[in-house]
């Protein structure tokens, strides 16, 4: 195969009522989700399919959710004979990433997820996220500087993509920067759990480094590109470092892109076209395996 392929893997905050219901048509992939569904400790494809959205968006089952759709649409990719040059994994999709690299067997895969997610779940409601429209990142990290006070810190949790940054913390501190920043085209409050990928989530730490060091993993196949560095890497010691080091640090996504496109043509390995549509931001390739033409296209790209 001719074609060179990034994947990358979306996370939570593309979660919606129905996903993975296309997924479910193709055999590989249901397959991979009823598998998927046994390894849990409750099946979480009645939630994807069903609802309702609170619970499917609540930290506990949102992260579970994506994990199952990218798992699921990594098996479409696998059966269609597909295999990546480089894989990278925005915040939790890090895990298929090194799923999909090699690192990381299936079964620990889930175990990882479902015990992130617990641990994240557990930390209780301490803050928000907004994502800020047309700045800069640093105009807005001076934002954030201005904006933090004692117990109330607010950092820039994801550079999503040119002029698309995500800031993470306490919501006092959240109101502020919102007040400071009159020069964003745009400010929205993200439907997420928490405070995610910010000092709020220091109390996660201890059992995720914990846990993390004592799952079983090979050395990875393809380069990664962790988030936190967003520099790719065949290094096992980084790459483990990198997913305990994520919970409370930034998502260099933009820098992510970059490295993955200038490797291979990106593709957006779940139910979602979020990655895809900042991709196209940051004027990197990008296809959504939710497009159903997707396919198409690569098999095309193949046969040219």
């Amino acid at each position: 195969m001719d074609v060179m392929l990034g994947y990358l893997f979306p996370g939570q905050g593309t979660v919606r009522v129905g996903m993975g219901a296309w997924l479910r048509r193709r055999p590989a992939a249901r397959e991979r989700l009823d598998e998927v569904d046994t390894l849990l400790s409750r099946p979480v494809s009645p939630l994807c399919a069903r609802g309702p959205l609170d619970r499917l968006a609540a930290t506990e089952n949102a992260q579970i959710a994506v994990t199952a759709c990218n798992l699921a649409a990594l098996a479409v990719l696998e059966e269609e004979g597909y295999e990546p040059e480089i894989v990278a994994g925005h915040s939790v999709g890090e895990l298929t990433a090194l799923h999909a690299a090699g690192v990381l067997g299936l079964a620990d895969t889930v175990r990882l997820v479902e015990t992130r997610s617990r641990l994240m779940a557990s930390v209780g409601a301490v803050g928000g996220m907004r994502a800020v429209m047309g700045l800069p990142v640093e105009d807005v990290e001076a934002l954030a500087e201005a904006a933090s006070a004692p117990g109330e810190p607010v950092v820039v949790g994801l550079e999503n993509a040119p002029g698309h940054v995500v800031v993470s913390g306490a919501f006092p501190a959240l109101d502020r920067l919102t007040e400071l920043a009159t020069a964003a085209s745009k400010i929205v409050p993200l439907v997420v759990g928490n405070a995610f990928h910010s000092p709020l989530m220091a109390p996660a730490v201890a059992g995720w480094a914990a846990t993390v060091a004592a799952v079983p993993m090979l050395e990875p196949l393809v380069p990664v590109v962790p988030n936190v560095t967003g520099e790719p890497t065949m290094d096992l010691a980084t790459l483990r470092e990198a997913l305990v080091v994520q919970l409370t640090g930034r998502v260099r996504w933009t820098r992510t892109v970059a490295a993955v496109d200038a490797a291979a043509s990106g593709v957006e390995v779940g139910d979602s076209k979020v990655l895809t549509g900042l991709s196209r931001r940051a004027e990197a390739r990008c296809l959504s395996m939710a497009d159903p033409a997707t396919l198409r296209r690569l098999a095309k790209a193949v046969a040219a």
